[in-house]
């Protein structure tokens, strides 16, 4: 049977249009993955020549150990240099991710030998600073240095420091009936329980969602090296914690809440007390684009199928920050929003831009860039506008590292400290490693 020539034709044409079709997609694909690559790369080269080379080895103390924390914007030493467990971790993970990497350097610990568990802060001699207790935030990232520190070097010692600090944590601040851990310690690990003489301004007896999200944080690295099972069970624990009561049916974090779960909010008073308690009460779009990563992280350590509560929740968290913490204009995520009870919306009560809710920011929008490409939320397009906002107004390209807020609305910011105790290297390299990681995945 001979062929209709205008069936011939109708089939070349279709067929003409399917491969002109796939080889637009093809080329697309094969545009997108120059465009990754490409980015990759840039964000590579500003690990290596824009911060690791700044602080490294520079901020290790050769006199007493560890390292010194604070420095002017153009990276000289400044000031007594106390040392906070917080800061000293942070710089013991950078280089034991670094060292996988790049050349490492040596590890250093403020573990007290007589009770157990971490000090918060010491002087630059190593001397303790007995006012400022113990915490389970501080003990977390001690956690998370030591199981890292293990990864990267097979130093029995840093996996037993590790496994004891789990351990001094289970004894001492694991709260076993209402579960989750207390945040304030004695120097004995006793819990801190808050009393009617204690200002309305304090944290102290509350329990909160940063030191929650950061022991999940650790707990996930232990268990990468250690797979215990009440390393997991507590692991579980806190992710269920976090997800399914710290997060609102909004998407955002409670920040404090006291010892049964029961959230601390000044919502029902005026905007004056409110605001006097920002502190305590508010929304922080960057603790919720980072807890979304690190809820999912969790669930992909325990090997948890078919998660799509998690994702869920873990999505619900980042549109939010974006649907309300978002600077359409120039990019970035605000510091802080929230939901007085007299107005529709939210109101941003903090328009800075820290430098750490930008990094953590970085990274989520690139994970959900993957988890959901076509999403409308157009995660992969925020993305690139946040590594512009990044490279714009945050990294010093003159003296290295990044600024502490963003310089389109913090412009003094150019010579504030460089780094302190609360600033290191940590947020800002795991950030660009993972996108690193992720674009070039995703790019071959």
């Amino acid at each position: 049977m001979k062929a209709c020539p205008h069936f011939i034709k109708k089939t070349f044409t279709v067929a003409l249009l399917m491969t002109t079709a796939a080889a637009s997609a093809q080329n697309k694909i094969g545009k997108n993955n120059t465009e990754r690559l490409q980015l990759a790369d840039e964000i590579d080269r500003s690990i290596r020549t824009e911060l690791l080379n700044k602080w490294y080895p520079q901020s290790v103390d050769s006199l007493y150990g560890g390292f010194i924390t604070t420095f002017t914007y153009n990276f000289l030493p400044t000031g007594p240099q106390d040392k906070m467990i917080v800061t000293q971790a942070r710089h013991v993970w950078s280089n034991a991710l670094a060292s996988r990497l790049y050349p490492g350097i040596d590890i250093y610990k403020m573990w007290d030998k007589t009770n157990g568990g971490f000090y918060t802060l010491v002087d630059r001699k190593g001397n303790v600073k007995d006012s400022e207790g113990k915490t389970a935030y501080g003990n977390a990232f001690g956690i998370y240095a030591s199981a890292a520190w293990y990864q990267a070097s097979g130093d029995n010692n840093a996996l037993q420091l590790a496994k004891d600090c789990f351990a001094w944590l289970e004894k001492h601040a694991h709260d076993p009936l209402l579960k989750g851990y207390y945040q304030n310690l004695m120097p004995d690990g006793t819990p801190v329980k808050r009393t009617a003489a204690d200002p309305s301004t304090s944290t102290v007896g509350y329990k909160d969602q940063n030191s929650s999200i950061h022991l999940l944080e650790a707990f996930t690295e232990l268990y990468s090296v250690w797979p215990d099972p009440l390393v997991r069970q507590r692991l579980e624990e806190m992710l269920l914690l976090i997800r399914d009561i710290i997060t609102t049916k909004k998407g955002s974090l409670t920040l404090f809440l006291q010892p049964d779960w029961t959230p601390v909010s000044f919502r029902d008073s005026s905007e004056a007390v409110i605001l006097h308690h920002r502190y305590i009460d508010h929304v922080s779009f960057g603790h919720n684009v980072e807890t979304a990563y690190l809820m999912l992280e969790a669930s992909h350590a325990l090997g948890l199928k078919n998660d799509t509560t998690t994702m869920r929740v873990a999505k619900l968290m980042v549109d939010h920050a974006l649907q309300n913490g978002w600077d359409k204009i120039n990019g970035g995520f605000y510091d802080e929003g929230y939901y007085f009870k007299n107005k529709k919306d939210i109101t941003i009560i903090k328009d800075t831009k820290n430098w750490w809710a930008q990094a953590e920011g970085l990274n989520t929008l690139l994970l959900m860039a993957d988890l959901f490409p076509n999403d409308p939320m157009q995660y992969f397009d925020k993305f690139k506008m946040m590594w512009k906002y990044i490279q714009t107004y945050l990294i010093d390209h003159e003296y290295g590292d990044w600024y502490e807020e963003g310089l389109d609305i913090s412009p003094e910011k150019r010579t504030a400290l460089k780094g302190h105790t609360w600033k290191a290297t940590y947020h800002q390299l795991r950030s660009l490693t993972n996108c690193v990681q992720r674009l070039r995945d995703k790019g071959q």
